[in-house]
């Protein structure tokens, strides 16, 4: 038994999950070709949210595949999916039904693909370190972040489309050939223990202000992740690259050196401070007048992001039982897409008839405001530090407001 990470499991899951995370984040310049085809903000807001219709409608399957059958399978055939519906974009040259049909394809491959990645880390990560594991997991979707901006801007000045498409499909295939070599989770059918119907993980009560605070997230990151593009080809202001380089940066700084920071302080006591943290990043974006304040704003979004996604996650993961941990990550996974459904025709309308300053401070705003419905609807639970608590109890969660769920110390 040990407590160690940096198992072989873990790290090869960490490359497959960054390989396709460039595949997936390089897309920060999609908007950017659908300007190119004549389509306007509006359109661009649905167009980039149709993945999310495809992702949301197979989560249920997902996470039941994940429970009954194994991470490992969900994971290769996503990455066959992937590599294939990437492939399908070299052959895209105008607005139509075809460009709809990769859209939905690719929300499906990436649903199979983040869903059972992240829910393979976390199996992998023993429970007295969970935050921490989960926070260092997440440098590997983080890292694309910076790199797929930067290296989409390189590619783009120097290319076109039609180049920037080939790369990203290298990526996708380097994500398969690194899942090839993954073992069977440890945690997946274990003897005795049958997992809920996913409508079960859905309306389980201690889990519903988590799926709240989860869709408020990210919904909000739909406003940068979706439109920032076309803000810095509109104003001239900054550029993605330099927005998400330090957003990445800082966020990885805090998960490589504070990562344990919730674990050891209670994660409700780092989550607030994240949130807010994000707030001040909209209003910046709403007020940017030069290179300087994208930068800034990039600081503290990314602060807030490198903790919020990997503290809610770890909740997640604590109050759900182990046995049904592929549905409830379906679920956490799932409602990122159904942020940017939401987030991309809203924001792209508050674009269109009115600013980007004010959408981004409508974003400020509804996470603002989100934050303080989460609070009170979860003060049930504690802000105390779960890892140690779960210690002190025999590895058992007690903690009021909690399923009383057996979780292991250790990592098998």
């Amino acid at each position: 038994m040990t407590d160690r990470l940096l198992t072989r499991p873990f790290v090869l899951a960490w490359m497959a999950n960054m390989a396709q995370g460039m595949a997936f984040t390089m897309f920060l310049h999609f908007p950017g070709f659908l300007k190119s085809l004549g389509a306007g903000e509006v359109e661009i807001g649905l167009i980039v949210g149709l993945t999310a219709v495809a992702s949301i409608a197979v989560r249920p399957s997902v996470g039941r595949a994940m429970d009954e059958r194994g991470r490992r399978p969900v994971i290769l055939f996503g990455n066959i999916v992937n590599v294939a519906i990437l492939a399908l974009y070299l052959t895209v040259n105008q607005l139509g039904v075809w460009l709809y049909i990769v859209r939905i394809v690719h929300g499906f491959a990436e649903a199979l693909l983040f869903t059972a990645l992240f829910t393979y880390g976390a199996d992998q990560v023993p429970a007295s370190r969970r935050t921490e594991g989960i926070a260092l997991f997440g440098i590997s979707g983080m890292l694309p972040i910076a790199l797929g901006g930067v290296l989409g801007d390189v590619v783009l000045a120097r290319w076109d489309f039609r180049v920037f498409f080939v790369v990203v499909l290298g990526f996708g295939i380097l994500s398969l050939l690194l899942s090839l070599p993954l073992p069977e989770s440890h945690l997946t059918g274990q003897p005795g223990q049958r997992p809920k119907r996913f409508l079960a993980s859905v309306t389980q009560k201690n889990l519903l202000p988590l799926w709240w605070v989860t869709l408020v997230f990210s919904l909000a990151l739909t406003a940068y992740f979706t439109f920032l593009k076309t803000f810095v080809l509109d104003t001239g202001i900054g550029s993605v690259g330099l927005f998400f380089s330090a957003y990445a940066a800082t966020a990885i700084g805090l998960r490589l050196f504070a990562a344990w920071l919730p674990d050891r302080v209670g994660p409700k006591r780092v989550l607030y401070p994240a949130l807010g943290s994000m707030v001040l990043g909209f209003v910046v974006l709403a007020s940017a007048a030069g290179a300087g304040a994208i930068a800034v704003a990039g600081v503290l979004c990314g602060a807030g992001h490198g903790y919020a996604f990997p503290i809610v996650m770890g909740m997640v993961v604590s109050r759900a039982a182990d046995v049904d941990r592929g549905s409830a990550m379906a679920i956490f996974t799932g409602l990122f897409d159904v942020g940017a459904l939401l987030g991309g025709p809203v924001f792209g309308a508050i674009i269109r008839f009115g600013s980007y300053a004010a959408m981004f401070l409508a974003a400020a705003g509804w996470m603002l405001v989100g934050g303080l419905v989460y609070a009170f609807w979860d003060r049930s639970n504690p802000m105390a530090p779960s890892a140690t608590r779960r210690r002190r109890l025999g590895g058992t969660s007690m903690i009021p407001g909690e399923s009383a769920v057996v979780l292991p110390d250790t990592d098998p």
